[in-house]
């Protein structure tokens, strides 16, 4: 057996997957840093501010999809901390309603449960051999979707009963596909300056599958 051959292998696989390594690391602290602004939010942030600050976000993230379509600029880990401390803020009005209807236990539960499914489907992209490329065009479909019901939820007082169900369920799917999707591009290795957007995008992929997770948990919860 060559075992300086075996050895060069090992060593080249170790740097094809640093920065697959890098960008969990990177996410974990975005998960951290989102916690933060949650708390923050609840501490000294008064409800008035939290539409401004949704309106912030929207605009950052028209900003970073812009960028990433520029050749020679990409967003810096400043940009995506600063978002996910944002989105911390402004998440938590959907928290504190939830908390009121099943309590803290059911936040534990839906963070649990996501943090649970979103570790065995990269765990499960990672080390697939299937191209999940095709799902492409399925997501963005359903993500289109999903904004529909959101914008006439908002001048109808959302949705609830088997209705609401369906959407949170149409939601936990359409971003648990998002993340075989991504993982299973990410996976490859990525430029250095290209893994603070794709820190975002998981970001993006794992907050909004929580907020759908606990939507479900929600209903199911209510309906007892």
């Amino acid at each position: 057996m060559n075992y300086e051959y075996g050895s060069k292998v090992t060593e080249a696989e170790n740097r094809y997957n640093s920065s697959f390594h890098k960008l969990l690391r990177m996410f974990t602290i975005s998960i951290l840093v989102s916690f933060v602004g949650t708390w923050v939010g609840i501490e000294y942030v008064p409800p008035a501010l939290v539409l401004p600050l949704v309106v912030v976000e929207l605009i950052m993230l028209v900003s970073a999809f812009f960028l990433r379509r520029s050749r020679n600029r990409s967003i810096g880990y400043g940009f995506v901390y600063a978002f996910c401390f944002i989105s911390g803020i402004t998440i938590f009005p959907s928290i504190q309603y939830y908390a009121n209807v099943g309590g803290s236990s059911l936040i534990t539960s839906a963070f649990l449960l996501t943090g649970g499914i979103f570790a065995a489907l990269t765990l499960y992209a990672y080390n697939s051999k299937r191209d999940f490329s095709w799902l492409g065009g399925m997501l963005m479909v359903g993500l289109l979707t999903l904004i529909g019901f959101s914008i006439i939820g908002l001048f109808t007082g959302g949705f609830g009963g088997v209705l609401g169900l369906a959407i949170a369920g149409l939601g936990v799917l359409v971003f648990s596909g998002f993340i075989l999707y991504d993982i299973s591009q990410y996976k490859h290795g990525l430029a250095e300056e290209d893994i603070p957007l794709a820190v975002l995008s998981l970001y993006l992929n794992f907050i909004n599958l929580f907020l759908y997770v606990l939507r479900l948990l929600g209903i199911l919860s209510s309906d007892d």
